[in-house]
């Protein structure tokens, strides 16, 4: 039986503890979910099917979906929403459009950062960012891993970094750096990076395949892009670098789910979000995306550290919404010409 297989049966036995009412209602929970369906889906089927709540899903890009509730107001059909970053959510929460977890469900999470500080969302799984490389092309250049990702502007990086200036994760890497460095400095790195060269690719994936081939020493991605490679070739010598120090580069970022002040099924949603939490669905994530497992009895994918062992920036997750400023700030800098 595949890992996932076993794994989606065993959500059968986590709903024990869970708090839910059968699905009485006659129309489905709606969920509007900003991850893929191919990261979220199946998990969404097994929970329909193990509660008889059936579930009708509306994919689409985070901020798109977040916009969408927002446009649709008090009147959206959504019951819950899952998100990409924690930033969509905080836009909600902004708006006052998220109900308030209980406090057993917010508790299973293994940091209160992240979750809510105001309690109407919580973290389903984390992703790292950090700084992937080649010990032997480090090693060739003579040069030391950096203390921070602002250390990449220097002359001795000229070339040799990528990074995915579209793409979704990094906006929101900008987005702490604005908050945690403010406006200009963040400004400032852009065009640093530019000047010095930085390689740009469409997404994460041929970051890490230019990093394994070569093309460049190392380059800015989530954490488990790599562990795709190495699911297919546990030879890769390609590793990461988590930036220590709490430094903006070393931001992690959460999917997440809330519950809908407006929705008709709130015990339905609730089973939803505590399912999402069960050990066996945080063991999907970890085996199957290799994602951080946010609760504390299970460990996350091997050879990574323990998210209590990396440093990361003090930070509110919730802040990270204005991710169009960011998206203005990075067109403005010239990074997408």
């Amino acid at each position: 039986m595949s890992v996932q297989r076993t794994v989606l049966f065993a959500l059968v036995f986590a709903l024990t503890c869970s708090v839910f009412s059968p699905a009485m209602a006659e129309e489905p929970l709606t969920v509007y979910s900003g991850r893929n369906e191919s990261l979220i889906g199946s998990l969404l089927a097994q929970f329909a099917e193990d509660t008889d709540i059936e579930v009708q899903v509306l994919y689409g890009g985070t901020s798109a979906v977040a916009n969408q509730i927002l446009t649709e107001g008090a009147n959206s059909p959504a019951d819950v929403f899952i998100a990409q970053d924690g930033g969509a959510l905080g836009a909600l929460a902004a708006a006052n459009m998220l109900a308030e977890l209980p406090e057993e469900t917010l508790r299973r999470v293994i940091n209160p950062a992240f979750v809510s500080p105001e309690g109407v969302w919580s973290g389903l799984s984390g992703r790292a960012r950090v700084f992937v490389y080649s010990p032997e092309s480090l090693a060739e250049h003579g040069l030391e891993l950096p203390n921070s990702i602002l250390d990449l502007t220097g002359e001795e990086w000229k070339g040799l970094v990528g990074w995915a200036p579209t793409n979704a994760s990094f906006v929101a890497n900008v987005t702490a750096m604005r908050v945690l460095l403010g406006e200009e400095k963040t400004a400032g790195w852009l065009a640093g990076m530019i000047a010095n060269d930085v390689q740009a690719y469409p997404k994460n994936t041929p970051i890490v395949q230019a990093t394994i081939d070569g093309e460049v020493l190392g380059g800015l991605v989530n954490h488990y892009y790599l562990f795709r490679f190495l699911a297919e070739d546990p030879n890769i010598t390609a590793t990461l670098h988590f930036f220590p120090g709490g430094d903006a580069g070393s931001l992690i970022n959460v999917a997440g789910a809330a519950i809908l002040k407006s929705t008709d099924h709130p015990y339905d949603a609730l089973a939803l979000v505590d399912y999402l939490l069960s050990d066996a669905a945080q063991e999907y994530f970890a085996q199957n995306t290799f994602e951080y497992p946010l609760v504390a009895t299970v460990d996350p994918p091997v050879d990574l550290p323990a998210l209590a062992e990396i440093e990361m920036p003090e930070l509110d997750l919730s802040d990270l919404a204005d991710l169009q400023g960011t998206l203005e700030m990075i067109e403005d800098s010239g990074a997408l010409d």
